[in-house]
């Protein structure tokens, strides 16, 4: 009792710790919701490796009140989706660059930076603000989303009405080795609308995010993005998604690279014959540093007739070490789900390691649901036959990591979005052959 007793008092130091050291926005019409998110962060406390959630990564570079340094490296190739055309919206260090950014001005979409929409009292986003992420504590907690909803000084307001001309995209500088971003960012795609949002960028030293999306009746929104370059970057983000009657929401990340990167997603689904796809590839290479990489979903099944995706791949070396949490909870009324789950990891070496946790649960007994994972090496078999096919080994392990990646890449709807991401794993995986 008493070691129970003085782990809550650390966590109690700790959570009042992080929050002392931090500026809190006030006023606006996000008050009500940064005043809600403060309590219940206050009285879930910041997590600890006893948590169940959190037992395979350590949380203690997050919950600490003052960043680990990350140095900024610099770009050793163009900047991903620079060749696409689309609306630029850049952050540095957790800031909207005005300068940096393109026109906001885009046909079917309506774009407010937080900062300068906060100091109304009124705004369509007091309605989504906050809400999700609120919804997303249960059954299980997630205190640095809390935060983030109390804490965050910018990101972007999107509203969407039609179907967007062009992709959004997202970029996220890092220029200060101790630069500690939070940045939230909501999105409502209205009856029919449809939106295509890229993100990418290293951020910051340490990165929190909260992307709240509610999608309505008939929408659509394909979300795909990049998360890599620095070595020593440390990030936290969230993923709320609310998902209406037949609407469409895909999400789809792929993580390089960053010493501890944990991306939660936590989606509902409310209206009948709905789709959510989640997905995720994540290529980890211990030989530049610690490489800890966590993907952590909770899907929830509120409605008749609904499909549902997780599909999640790692490729580890040199002592890198990858999580996969994932859940789908079905409940009494949602008859008539398709719910599917995998998760699978490829070492590349004796020193790294994967670990999953799947789960389901089901309370409706017209369902479809299954999930899966696996841990395995290089076929030798398939890398026998490529080599006696005259493909030398470095361009056989290659060939053979994309093909096991290529099912969470095929989540994306675009192909010239999908082909960048190839290009992108393809540079990766050549600068560090042998």
């Amino acid at each position: 009792m008493t070691a129970l007793l003085t782990k809550d008092a650390r966590r109690v130091d700790a959570t009042d710790a992080r929050i002392a050291a931090l500026e809190l926005p006030k006023g606006g019409f996000t008050g009500p919701a940064r005043a809600d998110a403060l309590k219940r962060l206050r009285a879930m406390g910041l997590p600890v490796r006893r948590d169940e959630y959190w037992k395979f990564t350590d949380p203690t570079a997050l919950n600490a009140h003052e960043p680990t340094a990350a140095p900024a490296l610099p770009l050793i190739e163009p900047l991903l989706f620079a060749n696409r055309d689309r609306v630029s919206l850049v952050f540095t260090d957790g800031v909207f660059d005005s300068e940096a950014s393109d026109d906001l001005a885009l046909a079917g979409v309506e774009i407010h930076r937080l900062a300068e929409a906060d100091r109304a009292d009124i705004h369509w986003a007091r309605d989504l603000y906050g809400v999700l992420e609120a919804r997303g504590q249960m059954p299980v907690a997630r205190p640095f989303a809390a935060l983030n909803t109390a804490a965050a000084t910018d990101g972007v307001l999107i509203r969407v009405t039609g179907k967007a001309e062009k992709p959004l995209h997202i970029y996220y500088n890092h220029s200060g080795d101790f630069s500690d971003a939070i940045v939230h960012h909501c999105i409502r795609v209205e009856p029919g609308a449809e939106l295509t949002l890229l993100e990418t960028g290293p951020a910051a030293a340490r990165f929190n995010k909260v992307l709240e999306v509610d999608v309505a009746e008939g929408g659509r929104f394909h979300h795909v993005r990049a998360q890599g370059r620095d070595h020593a970057r440390r990030a936290v983000t969230h993923v709320f998604a609310r998902v209406g009657r037949e609407a469409l929401f895909k999400s789809f990340t792929l993580t390089v690279n960053g010493a501890l990167t944990r991306n939660e997603a936590v989606i509902e689904i409310v209206g009948d014959n709905a789709v959510a796809h989640v997905a995720g590839a994540a290529l980890g290479d211990g030989k530049d540093g610690k490489y800890h990489h966590d993907d952590t979903v909770f899907v929830t099944h509120d409605a008749v007739a609904c499909e549902s995706r997780q599909v999640f791949k790692k490729v580890l070396k040199n002592g890198a070490t990858g999580v996969f949490q994932g859940k789908i909870l079905v409940k009494p009324a949602a008859q008539k789900t398709d719910g599917y789950q995998i998760s699978q990891s490829l070492l590349l070496d004796d020193d790294s390691q994967f670990l999953a946790k799947p789960e389901l649960e089901i309370y409706a007994d017209d369902v479809k649901c299954s999930h899966g994972s696996t841990t395995g090496a290089i076929d030798e078999t398939a890398l026998f036959y490529l080599r006696s096919r005259g493909i030398p080994i470095e361009d056989a392990k290659t060939l053979l990591i994309l093909s096991f990646l290529a099912d969470a890449i095929a989540e994306i709807d675009d192909a010239d979005i999908a082909a960048d991401i190839v290009a992108r794993l393809e540079g990766w995986l050549a600068r560090r052959r042998g």
